[in-house]
């Protein structure tokens, strides 16, 4: 019995000797890089009330908070919009842009194989620890990239690209400047946090913005859970939302220990989709709650309108020297899509003004006036009205020939 006590004395020693060891590993790794071993994953994002009012004030843990209607560009929220701040992996998105540009200007296919080069094996934080040399197709890149966070797939995204981070990340700034983000300067391609590597709350948002426009994108965004190297590699995705938010399609998250806890979110329903951007947030709950909070808010107050002409009641419409005396109208099916507050479409009057004393020949097709939708006195937007008819211009010959047909005719 004493040989045993001595024994798991022992034990117990080694044991609380090297524990020290392995805090002072999982401090580093926790500093650089959260999300890949994010312990938040697989719990559900606590259920809070939606935003009923477009007046509501939302009550968001964090630095920065942004919700914008990607099509429009119109901001729908904003608290903080434009302080530069460490942005951490949501610098992925404007990476993957260029990439989704990259694959549509036939540069890259899904098929091309990337060989990992030392510089992207080397990669800190979230990763999949690519080998130096080691292929894998943009398609499996991409997974890694956009699923799992992983700088290192990133990185060498970026050098399938360009050649190389260093201009690569030249390449981010100058789409950057393009899109119109103006408070943003990218170092890397991934997002570890670096001087100078800044961005805004609205900045994010309209890269996002314009980053799902590309439909291949949700390919990737959407996906909860997958596998590389034949399913040696899980990968789980760092978005809690694509598993429990309704309508989710993506798109980043971010985590490192000066930028907080991050997230730019996108969700679609009833043909609205939406970015939320969370920045700075306090823990990663309270980004995928902030988020969650924006999105709601978003989809409860605002809506898509499709603004057509009605013309049912214009009639027809007299011309002047024409072998016939009216033209009807024609809509030429063209519409108008407006982002509205909620019950605002019932506000909306339409006015049709035709030109006056129109005059033949006229060709079906010629614009022969407009609509105009209004609300409250102000122009919402105008679309043009068409002639449906052609109507030739009365002539010395052929009017004599309608006077002679007309003589013969009984």
């Amino acid at each position: 019995m004493k040989k045993h006590i001595n024994f798991l004395a022992v034990f117990m020693a080694i044991i609380f000797s090297i524990m020290p060891l392995f805090s002072v590993h999982f401090m580093a790794v926790a500093e650089v890089a959260t999300e890949y071993l994010s312990d938040d994953l697989l719990t559900e994002i606590p259920i809070i009330p939606a935003a009923a009012t477009v007046d509501t004030a939302l009550s968001i843990k964090a630095k920065s908070t942004v919700l914008m209607e990607p099509y429009t560009g119109k901001v729908l929220y904003e608290s903080n919009a434009d302080e530069k701040l460490a942005p951490a992996s949501i610098t992925k998105i404007m990476s993957l842009l260029l990439v989704m540009e990259a694959i549509e200007n036939e540069k890259l296919t899904l098929d091309t194989k990337v060989s990992a080069s030392e510089h992207a094996a080397s990669m800190g934080g979230s990763q999949i620890w690519l080998e130096v040399g080691e292929q894998m197709t943009v398609d499996e890149l991409l997974r890694a990239s956009v699923i799992a966070s992983a700088n290192d797939a990133t990185v060498a995204l970026a050098e399938a690209v360009s050649g190389s981070e260093e201009t690569f990340v030249e390449l981010m700034n100058k789409r950057a400047k393009e899109l119109g983000m103006k408070n943003t300067t990218f170092k890397n391609a991934c997002g570890l946090d670096a001087d100078g590597h800044l961005t805004t709350g609205r900045d994010v948002a309209i890269m996002a913005s314009a980053l799902i426009k590309h439909a291949l994108i949700k390919k990737y965004s959407t996906v909860w859970m997958d596998a590389l190297r034949g399913g040696k590699s899980e990968l789980t995705n760092t978005n809690k939302l694509v598993r429990y938010y309704n309508g989710a399609t993506g798109l980043k998250t971010g985590t490192t220990s000066k930028a907080g806890c991050c997230v730019a979110a996108t969700a679609q329903r009833e043909g609205m989709e939406l970015v939320a951007v969370v920045m700075g947030g306090e823990n990663s709950n309270e980004r995928f709650t902030g988020a969650k909070k924006l999105l709601d808010y978003g989809f409860a107050n605002w809506s898509f309108v499709s603004l057509t002409p009605d013309l049912n009641n214009v009639g027809k419409i007299p011309i002047s020297k024409g072998m016939e005396g009216f033209i009807t109208t024609d809509s030429g099916g063209g519409a108008i899509d407006l982002l509205l507050p909620k019950g605002k479409q019932d506000e909306i009057t339409q006015t049709v003004e035709i030109k006056e004393n129109i005059e033949a020949p006229v060709t079906a097709g010629d614009v022969i006036g407009s609509v105009k939708f209004t609300s409250d006195g102000k122009l919402l937007g105008e679309l043009p009205i068409y002639s449906a008819n052609s109507v030739a211009k009365v002539t010395f010959f052929n009017a004599l020939g309608l006077i002679l047909s007309s003589a013969i005719i009984p």
